[in-house]
Parts: structure tokens; C-alpha cells; sequence
């Protein structure tokens, strides 16, 4: 794959100090510029701003079904290599996160096959995390 640029998403939390011990502490990512009211995290190399908003993270949240499981949507995540995505597993695991959906193997046998994990942040931020055994040839495979 050639090497892409990093991404820019801001997000709305409703606690900044929340947001720093679940992308600061919990998934490790380094802190960057902030201000009383945003702060920005190194997310795997890419830029996440989590802005601090009023009455985010309210109103029901919305679900598409995939494979046997309601997706949360909107989320956001990362695809990792698998071995990065077998150890964030294991590490949140071991944090006793509340997982929307557990670590599974989505699309087994099939075009796409992937490992995936869904959970939220403090302010109901969806998050997955995926991996594929070869990214190049399964990202995008129909």
C-alpha cells in the first residue's frame, strides 16, 4: 500500500479529562496541543482533536447491522496490523472495557475477513479497531 497522509477528525467529548485518560492513558496515544476547551492526540499517527462540546454524547445512538452485529454509527477507528490489533485486544481486555461489539472475526471465510472491536469512549464516541491478515489484499476486496 503507499503511504497515506495523516487523517484530521475533531471530535465532541463532554469531558476533557475524561477524553485525555481514555486516548491519553487507556489507548496510549500522545498528547499534543490543547487549550482549556480541545485537546489533540497522536491516534496512530493521525491527528484526533477532541473538542469539549455541551450535551455531547446525547440522543440515541444509531446502529446499521453487519454480519450479525449492530454496528454503531457514526465511528471512527483505526485498521492496525494483526499482531498491533491481537495486543490492543488483549490490553483492553485486561482494562475491563465494555466492548459495543467483543473481539471477533468478522466475514469468516469470505472476502474481507477481518478482526474487528467496537467500544466508545466516555462521551459515546463509537471506536473500531480492525486488522486483516494481509491489509493490502483484503481492505477493499469485494
Amino acid at each position: 500500500m503507499p503511504e497515506l497522509t495523516p487523517f484530521h477528525l475533531a471530535i465532541p467529548v463532554h469531558d476533557l479529562a475524561a477524553a485525555r485518560a481514555f486516548y491519553g492513558g487507556l489507548l496510549g496515544c500522545r498528547e499534543g496541543r490543547s487549550a482549556d476547551d480541545w485537546v489533540d492526540f497522536d491516534f496512530f499517527g493521525h491527528q484526533l482533536v477532541c473538542h469539549a462540546v455541551a450535551g455531547s454524547g446525547s440522543g440515541p445512538p444509531a446502529h446499521n447491522p453487519v454480519d450479525g452485529h449492530d454496528v454503531p454509527v457514526p465511528h471512527f477507528g483505526m485498521v492496525l496490523e494483526m499482531p498491533d490489533w491481537e495486543a490492543l485486544a488483549k490490553q483492553l481486555k485486561s482494562a475491563g472495557v465494555a466492548f459495543v461489539i467483543e473481539p471477533t472475526i468478522r466475514f469468516k471465510g469470505r472476502p474481507g475477513e477481518q478482526a474487528t472491536m467496537f467500544l466508545t469512549d466516555p462521551s459515546g464516541n463509537a471506536l473500531e479497531f480492525k486488522a486483516f491478515r494481509d491489509i493490502a489484499g483484503q481492505l477493499f476486496e469485494k
